[in-house]
């Protein structure tokens, strides 16, 4: 079966770094006493830094599911597995090592801190289990899709009653996995459920892709059901609930921020989707290739990985809002010029990590 390169995903994966990074910096740096919700420039920040992780997660499950299945249909999916569970983990690790304060080490300060999780950890996390569902399924692609489909409308159903998870009689470096009590900043559920979507929409792509108007339907169903589930998502959960009296439906149509969100990503894929032919070779497209790296350099300069000095230990809640937006502006520039010039791409990392263990090894 032929299938295309799908130019938009390096689009949204650029465009969400890029939020990522005025986000955290603002975030970060700016005064509290300048953070109003009525305030129409605020709530538009709000908005799409809101937004910016359900967008890393669904795009992830997308990309990499995608490209695994376009592996399989070479008859070659085998080593694409590897690699898969390898990033997986390398991430993970990278998620870890990015909380190493060397400094607080050498004086005796061993803080609990390294064991919370943030995006990176689960983001490798879903990718592998990503690739145990395809494992599993990889002979029925119809299958495939559709447990994806119910496992992200189970992560996001479920979300009530794991929303106040109290695992303190568990070792932090799993508890943190799925509980926010410990600092942990994001956590496998629900956030998993964004990557299960992502990756039943890359069946879809790798089953239609090829068709004629593909890409018409495609953006007019982004569209519509980007749409509805943010003016109707909730509406459906209460009319379940009438229904079945489940009292799980009306919890989570009480706090029904995940099933929006996704809504708001699809909308967003949808205008991507749509720019695409004005996408290749582009120069967002080749920010998108540098995700990880960015990443990585942006958390060194914002949070001050290994040393504990950065921005934060500097200007922590400091800043006006006209300095913060012109420092981010900045900032924004600065890391994508240090990820373009002296690390390159993703698989600069990828390759430096590899050389470590294989002298570690030797």
């Amino acid at each position: 079966m032929k299938t295309n390169r799908l130019f938009f995903i390096d689009a949204v994966r650029a465009f969400a770094i890029l939020m990522m990074l005025q986000g955290h910096f603002i975030d970060t740096l700016l005064n509290p006493i300048y953070r109003d919700g009525s305030n129409i420039a605020y709530q538009i920040w709000s908005y799409f830094r809101g937004i910016t992780a359900p967008t890393f997660f669904a795009i992830s499950g997308l990309v990499f599911l995608y490209l695994l299945l376009k592996a399989k249909d070479k008859g070659d999916d085998y080593p694409r597995i590897k690699k898969g569970l390898y990033r997986g983990l390398l991430l993970i690790v990278i998620g870890y090592a990015l909380r190493v304060d060397v400094f607080g080490w050498l004086s005796g300060d061993f803080s609990s801190y390294i064991f919370v999780v943030d995006v990176l950890q689960c983001i490798g996390l879903s990718l592998i289990l990503l690739i145990a569902c395809y494992v599993l399924l990889r002979k029925h692609v119809i299958v495939l899709s559709i447990t994806l489909l119910l496992l992200g409308c189970l992560s996001f159903l479920s979300e009530p009653l794991y929303r106040s998870l109290d695992l303190n009689h568990i070792p932090k470096i799993f508890a943190n996995y799925m509980t926010k009590n410990n600092g942990s900043v994001f956590t496998i559920l629900p956030w998993f459920g964004f990557t299960a979507f992502g990756g039943f929409l890359a069946t879809v792509f790798f089953s239609h892709v090829h068709r004629n108007r593909f890409r018409l339907i495609t953006v007019i169903s982004f569209f519509i059901f980007g749409g509805l589930l943010i003016e109707y998502s909730s509406w459906v959960l209460m009319k379940l609930y009438y229904w079945t009296d489940i009292e799980l439906f009306k919890s989570s149509a009480y706090y029904n921020y995940l099933f929006t969100r996704f809504g708001n990503v699809l909308l967003l894929f949808g205008v991507f989707y749509a720019a695409e032919p004005f996408l290749k070779g582009s120069l967002i497209g080749k920010i998108g290739q540098k995700t990880l790296s960015i990443y990585v350099i942006h958390f060194i300069i914002i949070f001050g990985s290994f040393t504990g000095l950065g921005l934060k230990h500097f200007y922590y809640e400091a800043l006006n809002p006209t300095q913060a937006i012109i420092s981010a502006i900045v900032f924004m520039l600065v890391v994508c010029f240090i990820s373009f010039y002296y690390v390159k791409t993703n698989a600069f990392i990828y390759k430096g990590v590899r050389k470590l263990i294989r002298t570690i090894k030797s």
